[in-house]
């Protein structure tokens, strides 16, 4: 079946940066959409992040500017780049797969981000 592994999450001071990757294994077969979303305490679930297979790309008005997401298809792997992290950026951060063939989304078990001084 379907897993999502992630993993560069951490603690980090105002301003700084981290870099979340998120690999999917036993689709078989490439990936239509990745993405991530975060979830803080006591809020909805959002989405960040998505990039497309043929390589579009859309942000979270509150991340613009601030992250890039960027994949390699052949690996089924996405990343995020974040850069001045702010508090509000703590959260859960949620890796996500969708595969055409499977006709659903599939997510991994999350990675913790914390921004704090």
């Amino acid at each position: 079946q379907v897993q999502l592994v992630e993993s560069g999450g951490g603690l980090v001071q105002p301003g700084g940066s981290l870099r979340l990757s998120c690999t999917a294994s036993g689709s078989g077969s490439a990936f239509y959409a990745m993405g991530w979303s975060r979830q803080a305490p006591g809020k909805e679930r959002e989405l960040v992040a998505r990039i497309w297979n043929n390589g579009l790309i859309n942000y979270a008005d509150a991340v613009k500017g601030r992250c890039t997401i960027s994949s390699d298809n052949a690996k089924n792997s996405v990343y995020l780049q974040m850069d001045s992290l702010k508090p509000d950026d703590t959260a859960v951060y949620y890796c996500y797969a969708y595969f055409d063939r499977l006709g659903r989304d599939y997510w991994g078990q999350g990675t913790q981000v914390t921004v704090s001084s």
